[in-house]
């Protein structure tokens, strides 16, 4: 079987061929997908809306696989073995996939045809569009999709009704006093629920707009957009118009390795009905791909029904299920003020958890859900609180910790024991686990605890404690020297590890100038010269320009110290002016006429505070609603210097349309018509990660003090070198722990955050400044030691675009 055609280019169709291609299939693999562009993550749909572009969220597409995108497969010729597409062209297969996934429900009543679906990027655009001209939505469908539809719709600004056939919210997950529980805190924010209703007509005007949603009972919502998210239905035209097998209610009936009727051509997916069901979660879409491309490949593998469990965070809202909904025996807990619903179900004998609901509080779903169908680890209701002691509970290898990509506990810890796995990220990549919704993460943690691996936490061999105890030692103790730490509380003489990142702490405490008495012979080469060495030697220079912003004064003086000095410039991306082949000898003289000129140090040496880039807002942009240079200039004037255990970069952009870039940035601020958004964990680099969304329509106070917190409570506890993105990931309880901390104040510890800024602020003193007044300081920039005055004859620059450059040195 050498040519394998997928119609289709979802996730599934995305697995199955990545599935293909990592196994070493030696045939053609063709895709055909409807959409204009490849797979993606459907999963994180709604933050298209938010805060991830189309880039992010599109899987990339295998080496070797051919894809026909915004194409339409119009037939299917079995006898002949032939894929027909809209525009006439015949596609040959020895092996067909059909992933067709599903389409969206739309209940037949009158106008129905002028409302949305959430289902596409386009229909996400379609909707976006719709809502910049409207004030009031109304989505139906009360199930997961639908409130994600609804969060959507208040994201963009828009009023926001939910109607429900059911009773309550979320039926297929949750009972009546779940629902009842969710019901309260979507209302809490401003959201209008409608359960037990209907939808009589989608009213227009007479130019066909949207104006209203009519009830059954006659009551009008008013809203100028209507989304409904109602459910879905495979999409099996396709084989029912060739002849497959189908179910009476939809759905291409395949056997437990994928294949349909008829051999040669298999269903995964939200298409496929497999033991009389048809899944629409992704955890089994993905396990049925695995499963038809190990029979593509000779492979014996089957697909025998799959864990339904779910769990999310909907509005702000926790919710999780797991297991069934019924039992003999139930244990609930539910607190209305607090907006928390638990419920487990148990066997008659009160031996066996049987399932359980969660709403408001999903800590027991991770510990309990492998434990479904097994006996009860505990009392019934010391489980409802299990979230917090899950560490102590033996999991059993069996026992399903992945649901997304079907992993178990025994695969992990074979991949623990065999591979030698020693941490979360090994994980990931041996088995998936972990890797498409994240909930199990806290469990594989868990998982490497218990299966004895111990993960050294030491700084280096000088010191058994990590960076953040070290931190919490020094300032404690009020330690103010190296020699005094390591005598106290390490060993030996210390090292390249150590001492600056001991150097980094000193001065994010004490704020005293890094050339200062010993702390000097503390620093690494770049902080030693407060300059960035290249790779020739040279040094670039590098004088703060807040916000982007510059005089053209002083612009003259660095195109009059460029040119007198004979070094290289360029504009760069974090709008800044960079001056590159500065020699050690030549700096001093260099920042004394930047200083003399108002400039100061830009700490691009340093693991500090970089730029704050901007762009221009309000002030000049006719879509600009905040005043983003002038917040931008305050952000770097107020963290210049901070030292932190990994460089620093922010930005703000005055409106959605994101000019600056905000969401690659350790920080970032996106202004809107009430105030700003804050982005948090954002990065460039190797791994390039988006910022998350961390809080809303913040005043430019509640910013600031929400600013500093976050960056003093990552400066306290991250790992050297580590940036805001990877100690995200690494604390425990995530993005939502920090807020915690830094929102809610759980740890009590804002006041000492706000008090160490307040001291940073304070306190600050331009490096080069001081450095330039100390004769003591400027003794050290020097070529070489024993002749001061001569430089380094090793040095030599050739010409390039009418600039220096180094020169290539080639050995004969």
């Amino acid at each position: 079987m050498s040519n394998v055609v997928v119609v289709g280019f979802g996730p599934a169709a995305h697995r199955f061929v990545e599935t293909l291609t990592e196994r070493g299939f030696g045939g053609r693999i063709t895709v055909i997908g409807e959409e204009p562009r490849p797979a993606y993550d459907r999963v994180a749909l709604t933050s298209y809306l938010t805060d991830k572009s189309l880039e992010e969220l599109t899987y990339a597409v295998p080496d070797g696989v051919v894809t026909r995108l915004d194409t339409r497969v119009t037939g299917i010729d079995r006898e002949a073995r032939v894929v027909t597409t809209a525009d006439g062209t015949a596609e040959p297969y020895d092996v067909l996939v059909l992933a067709t996934g599903s389409a969206p429900f739309v209940p037949p009543v009158p106008g129905a045809e002028h409302a949305f679906v959430y289902r596409t990027i386009d229909d996400l655009d379609a909707i976006r569009d719709a809502s910049r001209e409207a004030s009031e939505g109304v989505v139906v469908g009360g199930g997961l999709l639908g409130l994600e539809a609804a969060d959507a719709l208040r994201g963009l600004g828009l009023r926001t009704h939910i109607v429900e056939m059911s009773p309550w919210l979320m039926p297929r997950q949750v009972d009546e006093g779940g629902g009842s529980v969710l019901k309260g805190h979507i209302e809490g924010l401003g959201l209008s629920v409608h359960a037990g209703a209907g939808v009589k007509e989608i009213v227009t005007d007479a130019a066909g707009r949207v104006t209203g949603l009519l009830k059954p009972d006659g009551t009008l919502l008013d809203a100028q957009v209507v989304v409904f998210s109602a459910g879905v239905r495979p999409r099996d035209e396709l084989a029912r118009a060739c002849g497959l097998e189908v179910g009476e209610r939809g759905g291409i009936v395949v056997d437990e390795g994928m294949r349909t009727s008829d051999p040669a051509v298999y269903a995964i997916g939200e298409c496929a009905l497999a033991g009389g069901m048809v899944y629409g979660l992704v955890g089994p879409c993905f396990t049925m791909a695995e499963v038809a491309a190990d029979r593509v490949l000779g492979g014996g593998s089957g697909f025998a029904g799959a864990d339904l469990s779910t769990k999310l965070k909907l509005l702000g809202v926790e919710v999780a299920q797991f297991g069934a909904m019924d039992g003999a025996l139930d244990v609930t807990y539910m607190d209305p003020v607090g907006g928390v619903y638990k419920k487990l179900f148990i066997s008659d004998d009160a031996r066996t958890l049987l399932g359980g609901i969660c709403v408001g509080d999903a800590g027991p779903y991770t510990t309990l859900r492998p434990f479904v169908g097994k006996p009860l680890p505990a009392a019934p209701s010391d489980l409802l609180f299990a979230g917090s002691g899950g560490a102590n509970l033996d999991l059993p290898d069996e026992a399903q910790m992945c649901s997304c990509n079907n992993v178990t506990a025994g695969a992990v810890r074979t991949a623990i024991a065999d591979k030698g796995v020693t941490d979360v990220p090994g994980v990931k990549a041996c088995t998936r686990a972990g890797t498409t919704c994240g909930s199990c993460v806290p469990m594989l943690k868990q998982l490497l605890e218990k299966s004895g691996v111990e993960i050294s936490k030491a700084l280096c061999e000088h010191f058994t404690y990590s960076r953040a105890e070290l931190f919490d030692i020094i300032r404690v103790r009020g330690v103010t020297t190296f020699s005094e730490l390591i005598a106290n509380h390490g060993t030996g003489r210390g090292c390249d590890i150590c001492k600056p990142t001991v150097a980094s702490i000193l001065a994010s405490l004490h704020n005293g100038h890094v050339l200062e008495g010993e702390r000097a012979t503390l620093q690494d080469t770049n902080d030693a010269f407060l300059a960035n060495i290249q790779k020739n030697g040279t040094y670039s220079v590098v004088p703060r320009i807040p916000g982007g912003e510059i005089t053209p004064d002083k612009l003259i003086v660095i195109g009059e110290v460029a040119r007198d000095f004979g070094l290289y410039t360029k504009i760069t991306g974090g709008q800044r002016i960079d001056l590159f082949g500065a020699r050690v000898e030549q700096l001093p003289q260099i920042w004394k006429r930047l200083v003399d000129a108002g400039f100061e140090s830009g700490h691009a040496y340093g693991k500090a505070l970089r730029t704050v880039k901007s762009c221009v807002g309000s002030t000049w942009c006719r879509y600009g609603v905040q005043d983003s240079v002038g917040l931008a200039i305050a952000l770097e004037l107020r963290y210049r210097g901070l030292r932190a255990p990994h460089k620093l970069k922010s930005a703000v952009s005055g409106c959605a349309r994101e000019c600056a870039e905000a969401r690659s940035k350790d920080f970032g601020i996106i202004a809107t018509e009430q105030g700003w958004n804050l982005y948090v964990g954002g990065n460039g680099g190797f791994k390039p990660r988006h910022a998350d969304l961390f809080a809303s329509d913040l005043s430019t106070d509640e910013l600031i003090r929400t600013i500093d917190r976050f960056l003093m409570y990552y400066i306290r506890t991250a790992d050297r070198l580590q940036r805001t993105a990877a100690w995200i990931e690494s604390v425990e309880g995530g993005l939502d722990h920090v807020r915690d901390v830094i929102v809610h104040d759980s740890l009590g510890l804002c006041a000492e955050l706000d008090a160490q800024m307040a001291h940073h602020v304070a306190t600050y003193e331009d490096e080069w400044r001081a450095t330039i007044d100390d004769p003591e300081k400027l003794s050290r920039f020097v070529s070489f030691v024993n002749a001061p005055g001569v430089p380094d004859p090793s040095i030599v620059f050739e010409r390039e675009r009418d600039q220096i450059k180094p020169m290539v040195v080639t050995s004969s």
